[in-house]
């Protein structure tokens, strides 16, 4: 595959010769990885992602931090993360395509599903190893949502949307760190206003301040609460954005380094170098040499 572009595929591009549907895919992963062979080069979903591993290894790698792939282990990705695999041995389990939208029939809120921990888009957080004993419910769900997903049954739909949501209801009650439980809803409501405020703005603004004054509070407030519930304060998480974006943007080789920092808002190229080594360690070039 030439690296010159990031494929970035959609439901329907993936279906398995499966009825065609824009909002959702469940499948065995044996299957899927027999139906799209190429898939394991970087490329990128319009839609959330899930794979679920019950046997084989490997590693995965999600925005270019890689982890060891392990029976029992769940891999959550939304919209526009760059991911690609390579695998050991026979490789089993489940994955799930489903669009952003898929949920609206049956909830108000349409941001409810980015409410999980899984869903935050850091590549970390979206990686969760099932306790050994919850792997045989979530087997179960998947295995109910595969009937439905080959049968015609009325409101079967309905029924997958039920299940999706179950699992993710689970997944999330086994693998709340115990600080988490102790947090109060609005911390998460917070935290999750600002990180979308990121990914919206980062390439205008830079400083915590800005945030701040858009999310109603007092930029020492956002710091404190960012090492609060991160480790990192308000700043590291805008950087680690703009960095993100940069190494994405570097796997393009028909984009030349000077118009990669031109279109993150860099005053100059010189600029923007500097700052790419400083984060990454190696500069731009050496970053999309290495990947080559």
């Amino acid at each position: 595959m030439s690296k010159a572009l990031i494929p970035t595929y959609d439901i329907c591009s993936l279906a398995m010769g499966m009825p065609a549907s824009e909002d959702i895919l469940v499948a065995r992963f044996s299957d899927y990885l027999a139906a799209h062979r190429d898939i394991h080069f970087p490329h990128r979903h319009s839609f959330y992602h899930l794979a679920f591993f019950t046997a084989g290894g490997g590693s995965h790698t999600i925005d270019f931090e890689r982890f060891p792939v392990k029976a029992g282990q769940l891999y959550f990705m939304v919209p526009g993360q760059v991911h690609s695999w390579f695998f050991e041995g026979n490789i089993e389990g489940y994955v799930m395509n489903v669009s952003a939208g898929f949920f609206n029939a049956f909830l108000q809120d349409p941001a409810y599903v980015e409410r999980f921990p899984f869903f935050s888009g850091v590549s970390a957080e979206g990686v969760v190893q099932l306790p050994k004993a919850a792997v045989p419910a979530v087997m179960a769900l998947f295995e109910s949502m595969l009937k439905e997903m080959a049968g015609t049954a009325i409101y079967s739909l309905d029924m997958l949307r039920l299940l999706v949501l179950e699992m993710f209801i689970q997944v999330s009650r086994g693998n709340r760190k115990e600080l988490a439980k102790q947090e109060p809803p609005h911390n998460y409501v917070l935290l999750r206003n600002f990180r979308k405020l990121v990914d919206q703005h980062y390439m205008q603004l830079r400083l915590p301040k800005e945030y701040a004054a858009l999310l109603y509070v007092t930029p020492n407030y956002l710091n404190a609460f960012c090492r609060h519930m991160l480790g990192k304060s308000a700043g590291e998480i805008i950087r680690d954005r703009i960095l993100l974006e940069a190494k994405r943007l570097l796997i393009n080789v028909d984009m030349t380094i000077a118009a990669i920092a031109y279109q993150l808002n860099f005053a100059d190229n010189s600029y923007f170098t500097k700052f790419f080594k400083k984060y990454a360690g190696v500069t731009p070039e050496e970053f999309r040499k290495n990947i080559s």
